[in-house]
């Protein structure tokens, strides 16, 4: 296990107003005061197991900054800035792109095309890959080259449940991670099993719950309580699985991954 260092945004203005994923449109509302807490507790998850979490500031009108996944990308503290497909969201990707540069990282790249960040863009320790079909561009490859020069694997999804890859892939540690089959089509599925010597495949009620929306240091593994047996799955495997409730944030379409943003590299 190596010590991580994630950025996380507080759900101060946290909601579910507006429809802009399946899980949004059940129209069941937030509570805002458990949602803090769950969120308190996903962030005393991480410094408990020996991680650092840094704060970046909520900004009123911005209910879904809390999903910090979706705010960059960074790798050896270059960053690639996102940038929404919605408008509802357009605003967050300049905000944390000037969190980046208050903090000694650099450089950084302003995205060209459509890219929500750790959402669809996954590292694997030497390869990127790159979700799309719903949020992400196809042809972010450029921008991906741009800012970090390694090799990427484009993976389509087409399950518009799960709308970005954190919601059907989880990279738990070197050569293993666990995913949602029918997430992806053939193609993405036979380049996964190119890419991984094991692929855990996740059971139909543990993706509906988001339990691929996972936060792996090596070891620990970060996921929602409400997928026993993923977490069932990854003990058998030698990991620790590590539950914890974020069935506020599932409203949204959310979970541990997408409040989670990991800093590699570089900062001050």
């Amino acid at each position: 296990m190596q010590a991580r260092t994630y950025l996380m945004c507080p759900p101060e203005h946290f909601t579910a107003e507006y429809v802009i994923n399946p899980w949004l449109a059940t129209g069941d509302p937030v509570d805002p005061g458990l949602a803090m807490r769950q969120w308190q507790a996903l962030r005393d998850t991480y410094r408990a197991l020996g991680h650092r979490v840094e704060l970046i500031d909520p900004v009123p009108g911005l209910p879904d900054m809390v999903f910090a996944a979706n705010g960059a990308t960074v790798i050896g503290g270059a960053v690639l800035g996102a940038r929404s497909r919605h408008c509802q969201r357009a605003a967050e990707g300049p905000a944390f792109l000037s969190w980046f540069r208050g903090h000694g990282y650099g450089p950084v790249h302003e995205p060209r095309l459509v890219n929500e960040g750790e959402g669809d863009i996954i590292y694997t320790g030497s390869v990127l890959l790159a979700g799309h079909g719903f949020r992400t561009d196809a042809d972010i490859r450029g921008d991906l080259d741009v800012a970090f020069g390694l090799p990427v694997v484009s993976l389509r999804l087409v399950d518009p449940r799960y709308y970005h890859l954190d919601t059907a892939l989880a990279v738990l540690g070197d050569g293993v991670a666990a995913y949602y089959p029918a997430a992806f089509d053939d193609a993405g599925r036979a380049a996964l099993a190119s890419e991984f010597d094991e692929l855990i495949e996740a059971k139909d009620e543990d993706a509906e719950e988001l339990g691929l929306n996972a936060v792996s240091d090596g070891y620990h593994v970060v996921l929602p309580a409400q997928a026993p047996a993923l977490a069932g799955q990854l003990a058998a495997r030698g990991f620790e699985p590590v539950p914890v409730d974020m069935s506020e944030f599932r409203k949204a379409g959310g979970g541990p991954k997408c409040c989670t943003l990991e800093l590699r590299g570089r900062g001050k």
